[in-house]
This record gives C-alpha cells, sequence and structure tokens, in this order.
C-alpha cells in the first residue's frame, strides 16, 4: 500500500476523490458521438472526418497512457490527473473552433487524447491499486470503474440538452469547464507507491520486462484490444445508426445513458466477483456474452425496444472487462508499477478503439452500413472469450518468494 498518507486522507475520501474524477472524465468524452452530426453538417464533412478524429483521440490516449502511468508511478497521481485535465479542457473548447478536418484532428484527436490519458481513470484505479488492501482492492476497482458510468448516464443527456438549448458550439465550451474540477479533487490522490514490506525493490524497466516476458500478461493485451473495439466504435457510431433508421436524437443520447446506468452496477459486480472467483474465467464469459448481446441486436427487427434493450445489456458488459482487467495485473505483478503495467495493456485497448472508430466511419461511408462492423465486433467477441481462458493467475515468483 501507499505509505506516509496523511491523516485526512482517509480511503473513504481516497475513493470518492477518485470516482469523482472517473465520473467527470469518462462523462465529459462519452457523448463526443452526439457532435458527430451537427459537426459534420456544419461543414459539410463525410461521417469518416469525425470518426478519424476521434480514432485518433484513441490512439493518443492508448499511446500516452504508459507515460502518465510512469509518471504517476513516480511523482503520484495528483500531478498527473491535474495537468491532464488542463490538456483535456483545452482540446474540448478548441473543437468549438476547429472549421477544418485538421484542426478537428488536433483539437479533438490530439489535444483530448493526451488530456484524458493525463486524466483519465486509469490514473485513479492504479492509485486505488496503492491505496487499497489486497482483500479490497477488487472492490474498490470495481466501484472507481461503476463511477465513470455515472458520468455517461448524467453527463450524456445533459451534452444534448446544451446542443439543443444552445448549439453544438456553446455546449462544448460548457463541456470544457467539466475537466477543471479534477485540478482539486487531485490532491487527494497525491503521492506515490513504495515496495511492501519484505518486497525486492525494482525498477521500472525491470518490471517492464518482467511482464513483457509473461505469456498471460501479453494475453491481456490481446484482449483488451477487443474491448476497446467494442466500446468506441459503439460510444461514437450508435447514435448516428439509431437517428439513420428513423428514431429521435435524443432516443440516441437516452442510449448511451442507459449503458452508462447498467454499467454502474455491471461494473460493481465485476469487481466484486473479482475478488471471490477467478478473474481470467470471468473474463471470457463477459466477452462471450458481449457477442451474443451484439449478435441479437443487429439480428433483431429493429425499434427503440431493441435499443433500449441492446443498451442496457451490452451495459452490464460495457466496462465490466476494466476491474477485471486491472485487477489481474495487480495480482499478477504487484501495485506497485500497476500505473504503467496497465498503460500498456490500455494501449492495445486504444488501437482496438482506433480501429473500431475508424472503420466504422469508412465502411459506412463506402457501403453505406455499418453491418461489416458489427459482425466483425462478434468475431472478436470470440476470439477475446477463447484467448483470457488459459491466462497464469498466479503471483510472479518474485512475490511469491517476499509472501
Amino acid at each position: 500500500m501507499e505509505q506516509s498518507l496523511k491523516t485526512w486522507r482517509t480511503p473513504m475520501l481516497i475513493i470518492l476523490a477518485g470516482c469523482l474524477i472517473s465520473l467527470l472524465n469518462f462523462g465529459g468524452r462519452a457523448g463526443f458521438g452526439l457532435w458527430l452530426d451537427p459537426m459534420s453538417q456544419a461543414f459539410q464533412w463525410n461521417r469518416e472526418v469525425f470518426a478519424l478524429a476521434i480514432a485518433i483521440q484513441n490512439l493518443v490516449w492508448g499511446a500516452a497512457q504508459p507515460f502518465a502511468g510512469a509518471l504517476a508511478d513516480k511523482y503520484g497521481s495528483g500531478r498527473v490527473l491535474a495537468a491532464g485535465a488542463l490538456i483535456y479542457a483545452a482540446g474540448i473548447y478548441l473543437v468549438g473552433v476547429s472549421d477544418t478536418p485538421v484542426a478537428l484532428s488536433l483539437s479533438l484527436g490530439l489535444l483530448v487524447g493526451l488530456g484524458v490519458a493525463g486524466s483519465s481513470f486509469a490514473i485513479v484505479l492504479a492509485a486505488f491499486g496503492r491505496m487499497m488492501p489486497p482483500e479490497k482492492r477488487s472492490t474498490a476497482l470495481g466501484i472507481g470503474t461503476a463511477a465513470g458510468s455515472v458520468g455517461q448516464f448524467l453527463l450524456v443527456p445533459l451534452s444534448q440538452v446544451f446542443i439543443d438549448a444552445f448549439g453544438w458550439q456553446t455546449a462544448l465550451v460548457l463541456l470544457s469547464l467539466v475537466p477543471l474540477i479534477v485540478i482539486p479533487l487531485s490532491a487527494v490522490l497525491v503521492g506515490r507507491a513504495e515496495p511492501a514490506a519484505g518486497e525486492r525493490e525494482q525498477s521500472l524497466g525491470e518490471a517492464i520486462r518482467e511482464a513483457s516476458g509473461h505469456r498471460g500478461y501479453l494475453l491481456l493485451v490481446a484482449g483488451f484490444f477487443v474491448c476497446g473495439f467494442h466500446v468506441a466504435f459503439i460510444q461514437t457510431h450508435l447514435p448516428p445508426y439509431i437517428t439513420d433508421l428513423g428514431l429521435a436524437p435524443n432516443v440516441a443520447a437516452w442510449a448511451l445513458a442507459l449503458v452508462g446506468l447498467f454499467n454502474i452496477a455491471g461494473a460493481y459486480a465485476s469487481g466484486v466477483l473479482g475478488g471471490r472467483y477467478s478473474k481470467k474465467y470471468l473474463l471470457s464469459s463477459l466477452y462471450l456474452a458481449r457477442g451474443v448481446v451484439i449478435a441479437a441486436f443487429i439480428l433483431t427487427p429493429f425499434s427503440v425496444a431493441s435499443v433500449l434493450i441492446f443498451s442496457a445489456a451490452m451495459g452490464l458488459l460495457w466496462l465490466s472487462t476494466v476491474p477485471l482487467t486491472s485487477g489481474l495485473v495487480a495480482q499478477i505483478f504487484g501495485p506497485r508499477y500497476m500505473a504503467t503495467l496497465f498503460g500498456f495493456v490500455f494501449f492495445s485497448h486504444q488501437v482496438g478503439a482506433f480501429l473500431g472508430v475508424w472503420l466504422g466511419g469508412y465502411l459506412f461511408d463506402s457501403t453505406g452500413s455499418y453491418a461489416v462492423v458489427w459482425w466483425l465486433g462478434v468475431a472478436l467477441a470470440l476470439f477475446a472469450a477463447l484467448i483470457h481462458w488459459p491466462i497464469d493467475e498466479r503471483q510472479v515468483a518474485r512475490l511469491a518468494e517476499a509472501g
């Protein structure tokens, strides 16, 4: 656990501050798909332009996450969260004045991607991993992940209200204020981790080499790619998919909100179950269930009811992979370099997100349909269900000897 905590930073306060940060970070970016249609219409862009900017955002976020994690491991989570929040706010504000594809890629893609990496739930979860005792760690990770979905449930509909009431540009100015609230909250998560009693001191380079040589870690990296593909494609393209088929934009907004609402239960339950049962088997089951839900959605006659049922079912599975995946990293390698090691796993997630978002836009513009991407999501779900099964969940020898 993290050492030298000030007395005012109780475990309850740490969890509360971390959850609020996750709520604000995740909720702010969860509704970017709501701006796809109004911005594309305003500037006469095809759908791929906005999709590419979101894809760049996901890739930049993923590429920056290991470095943000390394800084958090070395200097503490608080400083990284505060800096990331400033960049995040600036990026959202500049989206509102981005009137060319290049400007949009720089603001919504590069800056927002960097800002999200620094202020993301990955940094918060790593802080929880360091600060919480092992027997409470999985539940804390589930709570932190669920908090992000509370943000999605609250802020996505609010974003649509802002767009309807003030226009898409003013709505972005208002949204850019949200990340600034992270800055005072980040003070609760300052500090860095120290080796546990009896644990051999390990350098960052040694930790990376140890993980990269572990078969289970590599399988986690591959499996989290699929999670990113699913989440980013659905988050960005579900709103236009719904409106393309004749439903109102507020149905699309509530569909995303419903995903967030049900993920509160799904992520929390995942964290609790991960503390009691095999995390790898739970992950295999979650990915298999995703494939079934997606296949049922595209094979069922389209209606408001089918959209809401799909959103609720997918919400239960949405980020339930996160406490299990991050928990396995801490369980196998220890919490000392959790932010860095989970950062590399998360980079794979974001490569998947890049492909999911970009392929969605590209194939829609090319074929007029999302069908190929939906079915690719089903196939990838089956792939992820298979590759998590053989992961070795035991602690590495270094930790087993120290214990």
